[in-house]
């Protein structure tokens, strides 16, 4: 799946990942490959983003929102 996550700036981080957990405003969860199409509000935190040689990005972030489908993930950050 792909992954972008912009500000209001820039792009701070796009590639094609294995895996990204986020932290929603109900707590943390994850997203994997064929995730359901979904949209949701993210709080101050961190993304964790595995990309496919299971390197780690963290990337923080003052709050946002994400949407995911078909296997694109755009997370809007504060």
């Amino acid at each position: 799946m792909t992954i972008k996550v912009i500000n209001k700036n820039r792009v701070l981080f796009q590639d094609t990942v294995k895996s990204a957990q986020l932290p929603g405003v109900d707590g943390l969860f994850g997203i994997l490959q064929n995730h359901a199409p979904m949209v949701y509000v993210l709080k101050k935190g961190k993304v964790k983003i595995t990309k496919e040689d299971d390197k780690e990005h963290f990337i923080e972030i003052n709050g946002g929102i994400f949407e995911v489908f078909n296997n694109e993930l755009v997370v809007l950050a504060d």
